[in-house]
């Protein structure tokens, strides 16, 4: 069986394992002032340093969540809800956890722009600079796209809402650990962290909050997290986390490196199939994501066929028998068959070359079963 939908999750890193399982030991209320708590409070505080470190941040705008999308809700309902009204902006292809509530809010009476993108599937900025209006409260755009792997131009956008002086947040659940990312570099007010995309548990991640600007908390409780997410802390996932930063700082070229290898080799191979056609050619994409539409075939009939072979994901979404195509390739303006029939095939660094070798064939054997019964 060959893993491939890293984009998906990813398998614990051996050493995240290990410093969870450390962790453990040091059960005390990390809020409690004796020994047992200080342990505590002191894994989560270096963990906090950790993130903070790979991100470029202070470690008092670092805070921790239960994942990229309590992230994406605290970033957008906790600014929504200092105002009674007001204007929103974000793009057609962000992940549900930013488009829902945004959809939410809308029906909460907040007026909310969902920009397009071009057929690379980019966000202009131009479109971003159109939409602004004297309300606009908040832009949340994400860095790269988990499906298609595109990089949005998160620092152009970035520098008109800084002259505009309105907040910004982009969701970075897909760009960690794959691409540079600096809250130095970009000019963003809030940045969403998801531990299980680059080897950390599920059920962690976190926030980042520049210094001195106001959000609203969505859950009441303690003074947790500067009182912004309350609930005693999970020492032993956050203490994962961090480890899995330090290791993002310390070996980031090499995994890059690896990463463009494996996926390159991968694709050169796949794109020898006239059927295979890539999707967003020809601009800036994670280096793991492949995005593919496969003429004359279902794409969630296909990873149904590969499922215990190679595991990959697709794009549409089947349900009571119908089938509908991502939103996000429909935005691109693929055709509804093209959408249909896109695959999203993403590696990570655990992925060797012979399993590489291994997937090319075992995929092609599909396509041409299907392609000789058609």
């Amino acid at each position: 069986m060959i893993y491939l939908d890293y984009n998906a999750t990813t398998p614990l890193d051996p050493r995240v394992r290990e410093e969870i399982i450390k962790a453990f030991d040091e059960f005390g209320n990390p809020s409690s002032i004796h020994a047992f708590g200080k342990k505590a409070k002191e894994i989560i505080e270096l963990s906090r340093l950790k993130v903070a470190k790979l991100i470029q941040a202070n470690p008092e705008e670092i805070i921790f969540t239960s994942g990229g999308t309590e992230s994406n809700n605290l970033a957008i309902f906790g600014r929504a809800l200092c105002y009674s009204s007001g204007h929103i902006i974000t793009s057609c292809i962000e992940h549900p956890s930013v488009l829902n509530p945004c959809r939410q809010l809308e029906r909460m009476g907040y007026n909310v722009t969902f920009l397009p993108v071009s057929q690379k599937g980019i966000v202009d900025p131009d479109d971003v600079k159109k939409a602004l209006k004297k309300d606009t409260i908040l832009v949340s755009i994400m860095h790269a796209n988990n499906e298609t792997g595109v990089i949005q131009p998160i620092r152009e956008i970035g520098e008109i809402l800084l002259e505009e002086e309105i907040p910004f947040h982009t969701d970075c659940a897909q760009s960690i650990g794959k691409i540079p990312v600096s809250v130095q570099a970009l000019p963003v007010t809030m940045l969403t962290i998801a531990g299980h995309k680059f080897y950390a548990s599920k059920g962690v991640g976190a926030l980042y909050l520049k210094k001195d600007f106001f959000i609203k908390p969505l859950l009441i409780g303690a003074s947790h997290e500067k009182g912004l997410r309350p609930g005693t802390e999970n020492t032993s996932y956050i203490a994962g986390l961090g480890k899995a930063c330090e290791i993002v700082s310390e070996e980031f070229s090499d995994t890059v490196e690896h990463l463009q290898h494996v996926t390159e080799s991968l694709l050169h191979g796949l794109l020898d199939i006239s059927e295979i056609k890539l999707n967003s050619e020809g601009v800036f994409r994670l280096p793991n994501t492949i995005n593919i539409s496969i003429k004359g075939i279902y794409a969630d009939e296909f990873v149904e066929r590969l499922a215990y072979k190679v595991a990959i994901s697709a794009g549409s979404a089947c349900h009571a028998g119908i089938r509908r195509a991502s939103d996000v390739l429909v935005a691109m303006g693929l055709s509804e068959d093209e959408a249909l029939s896109s695959v999203r095939i993403s590696t990570g660094k655990f992925t060797t070359e012979d399993e590489i070798i291994q997937a090319q064939e075992i995929i092609k054997n599909e396509i041409n079963k299907i392609i000789k019964f058609s």
